[in-house]
């Protein structure tokens, strides 16, 4: 479902702020994997879910998503085969707009627009529906701006909004990161209930180890570009906390460097 192959990203090239963000990054993705992402500051986490979706060009090598050479398409022409939660919960939405709205909007990724009528009775009704999944009264607020909605509540919106066209691809950039640790465990719930129903093939970078660990099929860990450790199945279920800290020493040559996720 996905492919990154010999990806390089060098940023400010040539001058005293050069930094080799992705170097000669290799990855692949089967068709239903969730795959969790955690690595210590600099380690070209975001880097690469940008190079995936397209925030800039790559300097080398290929990106392909469901047997589809992306490499040189613009964000834009992307959109349609992925889905995509941020850190911040104020940016996948519209302020201004109802709740129904902004999942029209959702529903309408990738598709011509016209002048039919904005919602009908049945969208509406299969709104509702999909709102109950998020399991925090939605369903009886469609008509409320999102601007009213706290924090949790619209990064859960957010997230039924990247998956409501089934993607290719889900992208989820620390998209619990911003919230209360009570919030956060809510929406990972909703997330991988989302990601279990529609058998999504999902990349989500976490700083929490734990969540990285709990969460998911596969887990690999990133350093200078690098993906310098990659297990899953049985053996990802066994892990602990100290083992991947452990690991991250011998792939690397030095300690973890990432207040966040030793805090977590």
């Amino acid at each position: 479902m996905l492919e990154l192959k010999g990806i390089r990203k060098t940023f400010n090239a040539g001058t005293v702020n050069e930094k080799t963000a992705l170097d000669g990054l290799s990855l692949k993705l089967k068709e239903g994997d969730f795959v969790t992402v955690i690595g210590g500051n600099g380690a070209g986490k975001s880097t690469m879910l940008n190079a995936v979706a397209g925030v800039f060009p790559v300097d080398e090598g290929t990106i392909t998503i469901d047997n589809i050479d992306v490499t040189r398409l613009p964000e834009y022409k992307r959109a349609k085969y992925l889905g995509r939660v941020f850190q911040d919960p104020m940016t996948g939405t519209a302020a201004n707009m109802q709740i129904e709205e902004n999942l029209a909007l959702a529903a309408r990724r990738g598709s011509r627009r016209t002048l039919a009528p904005g919602i009908t009775q049945k969208e509406r009704q299969m709104y509702q529906e999909k709102l109950k999944i998020l399991g925090l009264g939605l369903e009886f607020r469609m008509t409320s701006k999102v601007g009213l909605l706290s924090g949790g509540q619209r990064q859960a919106l957010t997230l039924l909004m990247a998956t409501l066209k089934r993607p290719q691809l889900l992208l989820l950039d620390e998209h619990t990161a911003a919230l209360d640790p009570k919030t956060a465990a809510k929406v990972l719930e909703v997330t991988q209930r989302i990601v279990d129903e529609e058998h999504l093939t999902t990349m989500m970078i976490t700083h929490n180890m734990k969540d990285a660990i709990t969460h998911g099929n596969r887990l690999i860990m990133m350093h200078e570009g690098r993906i310098i450790y990659d297990v899953e199945g049985e053996e990802k279920k066994k892990l602990k906390v100290s083992d991947l800290l452990q690991k991250f020493e011998q792939a690397s040559g030095g300690e973890f460097a990432n207040d966040r996720m030793m805090l977590n």
